[in-house]
């Protein structure tokens, strides 16, 4: 299979596997107006199997959330032909506005307008907890 190279663009590159349709899906990849090309389950020797994301255009990106699903990935930011830029992802500090509170009393769930921030409580176990009422994400 051949897949062509960008001129300008990003490469979204060591994703796990099966969680590229995600990462397209949350960042409204399929509204560009450009080429995007998402493989799924390409052979990798370090990682075994991986999904790659090639975006025709370079564009703002969360990282944050990036790293949040897949704190693995590496951003490689691509001009004129070349590598610019590469990034290797981890797991943010904190998010905000990624993900809800599922507890019923916490003050989000309340006030509608107070954006939902979680912290990072413990990196090995990738756990989050709700700033307002420690509820685990």
């Amino acid at each position: 299979m051949i897949i062509g190279q960008i001129k300008d663009g990003i490469v979204l590159d060591h994703i796990t596997a099966g969680q590229g349709k995600r990462i397209y899906d949350i960042l409204n990849l399929s509204k560009l107006n450009c080429t995007v090309a998402m493989i799924e389950r390409a052979e990798s020797p370090k990682m075994g199997s991986k999904d790659i994301i090639k975006i025709g255009q370079v564009m703002d990106i969360d990282y944050d959330v990036l790293a949040y699903i897949d704190p693995g990935i590496t951003v490689n930011i691509i001009k004129d032909g070349e590598l610019f830029k590469r990034e290797h992802l981890s797991l943010p500090e904190k998010v905000t506005g990624i993900i809800k509170c599922k507890n019923p009393r916490c003050i989000t769930s309340v006030e509608r307008e107070i954006v939902h921030e979680f912290k990072l409580t413990d990196p090995a176990k990738k756990i989050y907890r709700c700033i307002y009422c420690e509820q685990k994400a």
